[in-house]
């Protein structure tokens, strides 16, 4: 299976499908998943923008919206997870997943799904513990809702089944130790003091690195890319990490990763255990600032997986189709005429939670907050990478190239 991993892709869209297409035809291969490592920018209108943590000055509408309408339709099946910049409104609606577009999955703010036989998980946002918030955000919620839970991560470290590849829009906390990271702070100089001071990244990601051990782990939001290889024990399992930049011409943002699958053709499915452990946990889904109980989890997993494969067996493991929630941009007129109000019950959401005999939750994250003394203030967030980083290319204008793909 030949899959392109993509860095932050900032709704552009279009330039990475034609990236891929470029790839596709000078080596003459096929590309079977694109895989995207968050900073996705899913807006399909206006009013997505609200919810967009970005300056103004850089909410743009980009491509994704010709996506969303089916004016255009991805070329390769793509699966995302998001990270520190998106439309977090509509990513909400699809908190365990789905499609956010025709041939566009989201892997959700936690997740693990299979494509053909590979096992793919993935970590949306950036750690904070504490985070519920949904729409209508203000100026510090909008930045607060990108940072994953305690839950999820929760989540994630119960998986017990071999995973192939893992997503995360940060890096692993000390995965620089694994590289070649003088060679990073030669063009990254701000990067210097974290890495000795043993803080750049995230810790929980780490957590899961050492607990998960995946063949591959794929992550993006520093703009640059960086390799290394972690040996878990000696001659035990070891991991591939790739992190790669943003969409821009003569960047590193594209690379081609070949890994050893059963044949052709390949669907998205659902994930047997990810399923049982999400049935398991969903009676401490936090709705408020709160850390969540994990004590108050009776279930037995092995009841779980059961649980879960006679229900697989009688309604399938293929997730539900696409459906819109809101209109699609209208480049004819500015604003859409269609007033959507706060974060609709998403068909996709309500057919998973019906596969699991579980309650919508969702909209109760904002009817029981319990607001803390104070929030964070915008200058807390240490790990935000500003859109326009030191090296920004300006002229982002000519097309793209192999020379983003290497």
């Amino acid at each position: 299976m030949k899959i392109a991993v993509e860095g932050c892709m900032h709704g552009d869209l279009d330039k990475v499908y034609e990236t891929i297409k470029y790839i596709e035809n000078t080596r003459n291969i096929r590309i079977d998943l694109l895989l995207c490592c968050g900073d996705f920018q899913a807006v399909r209108n206006e009013r997505d923008m609200d919810s967009l943590n970005v300056p103004p000055k850089y909410r743009e509408m980009k491509s994704f919206w010709k996506y969303y309408s089916g004016e255009e339709v991805a070329p390769v099946p793509t699966i995302f997870i998001g990270g520190n910049h998106e439309a977090s409104n509509y990513l909400w609606e699809l908190y365990y997943g789905g499609w956010a577009a025709p041939n566009i999955y989201f892997l959700g703010f936690a997740g693990v799904v299979k494509f053909g036989n590979i096992r793919i998980g993935g970590l949306s946002g950036i750690y904070n513990a504490r985070h519920h918030e949904r729409s209508p955000y203000n100026d510090n919620t909008i930045r607060s809702v990108y940072h994953v839970r305690e839950y999820d991560v929760h989540k994630l470290m119960h998986l017990e089944g071999p995973i192939d590849i893992f997503l995360s829009h940060d890096w692993p906390l000390g995965i620089t130790n694994y590289g070649n990271w003088q060679q990073l702070v030669r063009y990254k100089k701000h990067f210097k003091d974290e890495i000795q001071q043993g803080t750049l990244g995230s810790k929980p990601a780490a957590q899961l690195l050492e607990k998960l051990k995946p063949s591959y782990w794929f992550s993006a939001h520093l703009h640059c890319k960086f390799t290394a290889l972690v040996e878990h024990e000696e001659g035990g399992r070891v991991t591939k990490f790739l992190a790669l930049d943003k969409c821009l011409p003569g960047r590193k943002f594209l690379q081609i990763v070949d890994i050893e699958s059963d044949p052709r053709p390949y669907e998205v499915r659902y994930d047997e255990e990810w399923l049982a452990i999400t049935r398991k946990f969903n009676c401490v889904f936090p709705l408020t600032f709160r850390c969540g109980d994990f004590g108050r989890t009776q279930l037995y997993m092995q009841d779980c997986r059961q649980w879960v494969k006679s229900r697989i067996e009688d309604r399938g493991a293929k997730p539900c189709e696409f459906s819109q929630t809101a209109p699609p941009h209208n480049p004819s007129h500015s604003v859409s005429n269609t007033i959507f109000c706060g974060s609709p019950r998403n068909p996709q959401t309500v057919s998973f939670l019906e596969l699991l005999d579980l309650p919508y939750v969702l909209d109760n994250a904002s009817d029981s907050r319990d607001t803390p003394a104070s929030l964070p203030r915008k200058d807390d967030y240490s790990e935000d990478i500003p859109i326009e980083d030191e090296d920004e290319i300006e002229d982002d204008a000519e097309p793209n190239n192999e020379n983003g793909s290497s």
